[in-house]
């Protein structure tokens, strides 16, 4: 078994990378297996100076190790062209120079599974493009060819899932207009090259795995296995962000937080324990893919033990 963890530093981790990493780090220490690093900076204009070096520092804090060394998604772009080539090489893309206003105007359904319309299919060429196009459309968006039908997977924490790429979703992008390479396409390419057998991430992710499912598909390569965990909620009910500054893990270790205790409540809101102070090792010694870390939790400032 092989799982990764994968911040993106455009902010600093909160207790709901926390959670999910602890779940993934156990899950593969528990089964002898490997867990690989890596920081996805591929949207360089959202990067944050210096987040990158304070995620690794909170992840030694926590206790969760990696294998090997650390894979930095913005010095891959060469990589993701040979991976785009590829999917060419298969009659899987084709250039597109719609703008958002276009696809919206032609859109039949007005909200998708990212919140904005599905590409239609009506805007799509008449046939994928071949590989030596690539070159020809330096300043277009490439969308991959969604195949039609749905995609079903049995998710470890989610149960089964079933999603119609096409209709849902519609032809996604693999590199964008200005030349940046897409998240769906690098987080496959990248999995695929660390030999990652296990995804297991935040459950706001899970719309995205049909279609990262069908980029496995097209590329030739095994699906991993995927498990998402529930998220941390804060009080108003949404997803913890970087604006919750004081339930970031820099905001938690300044303030003298043991980080003991810290995956202590964690394993806790996993299944995992009772909420007693304990190493990250003690949670993988007794691993299981528990329903309550399928679960979202609200943060209550005042019920955690180290108010």
């Amino acid at each position: 078994m092989t799982t990764r963890l994968a911040p993106s530093p455009s902010g600093d981790l909160h207790l709901g990378h926390a959670r999910a990493f602890l779940a993934a780090w156990a899950a593969a220490r528990q089964a002898g297996g490997r867990v690989v690093l890596r920081i996805e900076d591929l949207d360089t204009p959202r990067v944050v100076p210096g987040a990158a070096e304070r995620q690794m520092e909170d992840l030694a804090w926590l206790g969760l190790d990696w294998d090997g060394p650390v894979l930095r998604q913005s010095a891959r772009a060469d990589y993701y062209a040979e991976v785009l080539h590829r999917l060419a090489q298969g009659g899987h893309v084709f250039a597109c120079y719609h703008s958002r206003q276009d696809v919206a105007r032609a859109a039949t359904a007005p909200h998708g599974a990212d919140g904005v319309p599905p590409y239609p299919a009506a805007l799509r060429p008449p046939h994928p493009f071949e590989a030596k196009a690539l070159a020809a459309h330096p300043e277009a968006a490439i969308r991959f060819w969604v195949k039609p039908g749905t995609v079903t997977f049995a998710d470890l924490l989610q149960g089964p899932q079933t999603q119609d790429v096409a209709a849902d979703v519609g032809d996604f992008v693999l590199r964008r207009r200005d030349g940046l390479f897409a998240y769906q396409l690098a987080v496959v390419a990248d999995d695929a090259a660390q030999g990652v057998t296990h995804v297991v991430r935040g459950a706001d992710l899970l719309p995205s795995t049909a279609r990262q499912i069908q980029l496995y598909t097209a590329l030739d390569r095994p699906v991993p296995v995927f498990g998402h965990v529930g998220l941390v909620l804060n009080q108003a009910g949404q997803k913890l962000s970087k604006r919750d500054g004081a339930v970031s893990l820099v905001a938690l270790r300044q303030a003298g937080v043991q980080p003991q205790v810290l995956i202590g409540w964690l394993a806790a809101t996993l299944g995992l324990g009772t909420g007693q102070p304990c190493a990250p090792g003690q949670v993988a010694a007794h691993f299981g893919w528990q329903a309550a870390a399928a679960l979202p939790i609200v943060y209550e400032p005042t019920a955690v033990p180290w108010a």
